[in-house]
C-alpha cells in the first residue's frame, strides 16, 4: 500500500459509476455508488438536458468530491470514453495540444475534463472499464439509479451545456 505524505495508509476505495440519457442530446441522469470498509453511499442526479458522456464524466466527478482525503481508488465505469481518455493517455493530450484532438477539433465536455483532472490529481486513481450490461451488480445499480434519476428529478439544469 501507498502511503500519503504523513506516512498514512490511503483509504482503499471502489467506485461505480455510470450515466444514461434519453435522448442524446436530452434527459439525463447519473448514478454512482462507493464503496469504503463495507459501507456503500449511493448518489445519483437528473438534468432537462444534456448528453450521456457529459453524464458518465458528471458521475466520476461527483464520487471523487465526496472522497474528504487522499484515496487510492478504483473507478469502474462502462463508458469508454472516460476510461480510455485516462487509459490511454487522452486527456493528457489533449491538455497539451490546447484542448484540441488529433483532428485539431475542440475536445467535447472541457469543463468536465478539467474538473476530472483537478480532482485525478488528489488521489490515486485506476480507471477500470466494465462491459454494461452484462450482470455487474455494482453498474447494473448505477445504471437504475441513472436512470430513475433522469425520469424523477431532471429540473436540474447543466449549466455550461445548455449555454453553449
Amino acid at each position: 500500500m501507498k502511503n500519503n505524505a504523513i506516512g498514512d495508509v490511503l483509504k482503499k476505495v471502489e467506485i461505480y459509476t455510470d450515466g444514461a440519457c434519453t435522448g442524446n442530446p436530452g434527459k439525463g441522469g447519473y448514478g454512482a455508488v462507493l464503496i469504503y470498509n463495507g459501507n456503500e453511499k449511493r448518489i445519483s442526479k437528473g438534468f432537462r438536458k444534456t448528453t450521456n458522456n457529459r453524464m458518465e464524466l458528471m458521475a466520476a466527478i461527483e464520487s471523487l468530491k465526496l472522497l474528504k482525503e487522499e484515496c487510492e481508488v478504483n473507478l469502474y465505469s462502462d463508458s469508454k470514453y472516460l476510461t480510455d481518455a485516462i487509459n490511454q493517455n487522452w486527456l493528457s493530450s489533449w491538455r497539451k495540444n490546447g484542448w484540441k484532438k488529433a483532428d485539431k477539433k475542440p475536445v467535447l465536455n472541457r469543463d468536465l475534463w478539467e474538473e476530472l483532472l483537478f480532482l485525478i490529481n488528489k488521489h490515486r486513481i485506476k480507471f477500470i472499464w466494465v462491459k454494461g450490461h452484462n450482470g455487474n451488480p455494482y453498474n447494473e445499480i448505477c445504471d437504475t439509479m441513472a436512470v430513475e434519476a433522469y425520469n424523477n428529478s431532471s429540473d436540474n439544469i447543466d449549466q455550461t451545456y445548455e449555454n453553449l
